[in-house]
């Protein structure tokens, strides 16, 4: 009797774990938000979730989060290879935020003008900040558009350095 029960748990398990693997939605995302008809933001997704991305019709995917984070996905870059979709990371300290940063973001996006893109970091907090610069420097988008409901929650305790980012203007490019 108890071989049967053991049996049976681990047949659920392995039915449940391929389905997963079958689609996931993309609101499943960690704090996922679409931010434009073309560009969506989330934490980090699992190796199994960018089937869901792809199958959404995204046709690239930017990583602002850093090798070491607690949360990176191992060959990330390999399994969105290949799925068909593009993979850029640009690596940003969660501690340090740069102006090159952002710029390297900017060129990014502005290539990828026009496709479906999702952004995502550890948590979405790097991308809620860079997307909120993107958007209102260079697409001219207004302010409550731009901001996401992660990026409305962090604020009051957002760090200097990442304040620092958020109060960059046009001049300082």
């Amino acid at each position: 009797m108890g071989r049967i029960f053991v049996f049976l748990v681990t047949c659920m398990m392995l039915v449940q774990e391929s389905s997963a693997l079958e689609y996931s939605d993309m609101k499943d995302l960690l704090n996922f938000h679409q931010i434009t008809a073309t560009i969506a933001t989330s934490g980090q997704p699992s190796a199994h979730q960018f089937l869901g991305v792809v199958k959404e019709g995204y046709s690239a995917v930017i990583n602002l989060a850093t090798f070491t984070s607690p949360s990176a996905v191992i060959e990330e870059d390999k399994i969105v290879s290949e799925l068909g979709m593009l993979y850029i990371h640009i690596p940003v300290d969660w501690e340090a935020p740069t102006v090159e940063d952002l710029k390297v973001f900017f060129r990014v996006m502005e290539a990828l003008d026009g496709q479906k893109v999702l952004v995502h970091c550890a948590m979405n907090y790097r991308v809620s900040a860079f997307m909120y610069k993107y958007l209102t420097l260079i697409k001219g988008h207004e302010h409550d558009a731009s901001t996401s409901p992660i990026l409305r929650s962090w604020q009051p305790s957002m760090s200097d350095s990442w304040k620092s980012i958020l109060a960059l203007k046009t001049d300082d490019f």
